[in-house]
């Protein structure tokens, strides 16, 4: 629309409109619309859609953070069976969901532009390639009231997945690289599934100790509080292997920190793992929280240390005290029976070593260590932890890579900046909002414009014509400012010269001087040659300088801005430019 308005308007201008034009122009439109309604009308509307017939890839981006809604299983299911697996191998987790992305606020996987294994979620038939080593299981899954999640329960590294439903291997992508699996259909009551596959061998502590870090590409862990490097390097600076030092992390968190689920009756525990959560834990007034916290902590601190990390959902056939346990595991004859309830849904951490790959990492404080009133929950002081100096190393932990953020919040102010963190939210959200939904880019949009449309024309002017008619556009351009900035000019050049010199207060020798120079060049007949006509559109553009500059700074916008007489540049050559020039040359008869 806006276009059409400035065709229209340009063409008004420049006088170009014609009744001709316009009556063909609407014809054509009016022909065209028939056209295209017509046709739309007479053809068959049966068409073959694309979409109908072919799924779009799997976007996992598009879910919300699965660790985000682990305290929703302990608070509404804490006792209730959410899964029943057939002739899992006792001990076994089972996993829902891996993240390797920290933006601040929570964990959640990584797009295809940082990482590939988070990411990598694809459609499967009845084989899955796998390479891992360890011992091979058949299990049955069914899943019972109490989970509805994108999120398919796998365990192990899957050879091949078979559902009871046939048409529910549609909804089945699966990622080799993290082991996991997405539902997009939503896991209901009564679904069951086979699994077989490989439960990969778990190193003993000796070997992970003498584990170095595998070299990997992880996405920049964003907006990490200043604890967690500090506490990180008090902790585990000074290892020279890359498992001794997650071994150090897991251990330090699990002695020096206390449980709570933060449900009713329990030791109060705010939800959630993003930045503000974590200060807290590590550097506020109690180191209280449960699986949500502690992984998230301890994923971070490895980041920091250069270790690869990532945060794993899943189900621990726990015991009471929150540690793994084989009797959770009952025989029914030939067959063994697991399930899990919803307060065995718990998150952990996995370190890439080398030479095994992805280890399990548990920095959870045991269950039944719950906090009471009289006992000290500050959380270990970096300064006062034996600090050994960093050991050189051939394959070096730290990864100048994953620079670290800085945290809104800082130390024991974690407990009492609620209220801080909420106003420096919507401050930024409102200056965004200010930014980038702001009236004044459409100002300063139109300003622009306005300046490009002075400028073009004022290029053609100088650049189209006769020498003699440019001469004559220079002297237009300055009369043409002249009425811009509101001046009243009229009569020939040396009058007009005279009338704006002392409505603008300056000098009026220039002035006279050029408008003496285009008379020359229409009223001689010599020929003026091209270095004359530079030189005169120099002097022109020197002395529209001085001219905006004698203006006060809102009438010097407004002249800017003005398109008053841009666009007669070339036509008022031939007509209000000749009608002066006839106005001097009777002058000069009767002076004659």
């Amino acid at each position: 629309i806006m276009a059409l308005i400035l065709v229209i308007w340009i063409s008004a201008r420049w006088k170009l409109l014609e009744l001709g034009r316009w009556l063909s122009s609407v014809v054509i439109v009016v022909l065209s619309v028939a056209l295209a309604i017509g046709g739309c009308l007479v053809v068959d509307q049966d068409r073959t859609i694309l979409r109908d017939h072919y799924d779009p890839p799997l976007s996992p981006y598009n879910y919300t953070s699965p660790l985000s809604g682990m305290r929703s299983y302990i608070t509404n299911s804490k006792d209730d069976v959410l899964l029943t697996v057939e002739n899992l191998p006792a001990g076994s987790s089972v996993r829902l969901a891996v993240m390797d992305r920290f933006d601040g606020n929570v964990w959640n996987l990584s797009d295809s532009t940082m990482s590939s294994d988070s990411s990598n979620y694809r459609r499967v038939g009845t084989s899955i390639t796998n390479n891992a080593e360890g011992k091979k299981f058949t299990a049955t899954f069914t899943v019972d009231k109490g989970l509805s999640d994108y999120w398919l329960p796998m365990a192990g590294a899957a050879s091949s997945v078979t559902f009871d439903n046939s048409e529910n291997s549609d909804s089945f992508y699966y990622n080799s690289d993290t082991m996991s699996a997405i539902y997009p259909s939503r896991t209901s009551e009564g679904l069951t599934y086979t699994e077989t596959g490989i439960m990969p061998t778990i190193p003993t502590d000796k070997q992970i100790a003498k584990a170095d870090a595998a070299a990997i590409s992880q996405p920049k862990a964003e907006d990490v509080p200043d604890c967690v490097d500090k506490l990180a390097t008090a902790i585990a600076g000074g290892q020279s292997k890359g498992g001794e030092a997650a071994q150090a992390l897991t251990e330090k968190l699990k002695e020096t920190g206390w449980f709570s689920h933060g449900l009713s009756g329990d030791y109060p525990s705010t939800a959630g793992h993003g930045n503000y959560r974590i200060d807290q834990l590590l550097a506020g007034t109690a180191m209280v929280g449960d699986s949500e916290q502690y992984a998230s902590a301890m994923a971070l601190m490895a980041r920091s240390l250069g270790l690869p990390s990532r945060v794993v959902l899943g189900f621990l056939p726990k015991d009471d005290e929150g540690e793994i346990s084989e009797s959770r595991t009952e025989e029914q004859g030939k067959t063994t029976i697991t399930k899990f309830i919803g307060n065995d849904v718990t998150a952990w951490v996995e370190i890439k070593l080398d030479s095994y790959g992805w280890v399990a990492f548990y920095p959870t404080p045991k269950e039944t260590k719950v906090p009471d009133e009289n006992q000290n929950l500050t959380p270990p002081n970096p300064q006062t932890l034996v600090r050994q100096p960093p050991v050189p190393l051939t394959d070096p932990l730290r990864d100048d890579t994953q620079a670290k953020g800085k945290s809104s919040i800082g130390g024991s102010m974690a407990d009492e900046t609620s209220d801080n963190l909420f106003w420096q939210h919507f401050g930024r959200i409102a200056r965004k909002v200010a930014i980038y939904g702001s009236p004044l880019w459409t100002l300063l949009i139109i300003c622009g414009l306005l300046l490009a449309i002075k400028a073009i024309a004022l290029a053609r002017s100088r650049k189209h014509g006769s020498t003699q008619q440019r001469v004559a556009a220079g002297w237009q351009s300055v009369a043409a400012l002249a009425r811009q900035s509101g001046l009243d000019i009229r009569g020939t050049r040396s009058e007009q010269a005279v009338s704006i010199a002392n409505q603008m207060d300056i000098s009026r020798e220039t002035l006279l001087a050029l408008g003496a120079q285009a008379d020359y060049a229409a009223f001689s007949g010599n020929f003026v040659n091209e270095e004359h006509v530079q030189q005169y559109w120099r002097d022109i553009a020197q002395e529209r300088k001085y001219m905006l500059k004698s203006l006060p700074t809102l009438r010097r916008w407004r002249a800017k801005l003005s398109l008053a007489d841009v666009f007669h540049f070339r036509s008022n050559r031939s007509g209000r430019n000749n009608g002066s020039d006839r106005k001097h040359n009777r002058k000069k008869g009767r002076d004659s």
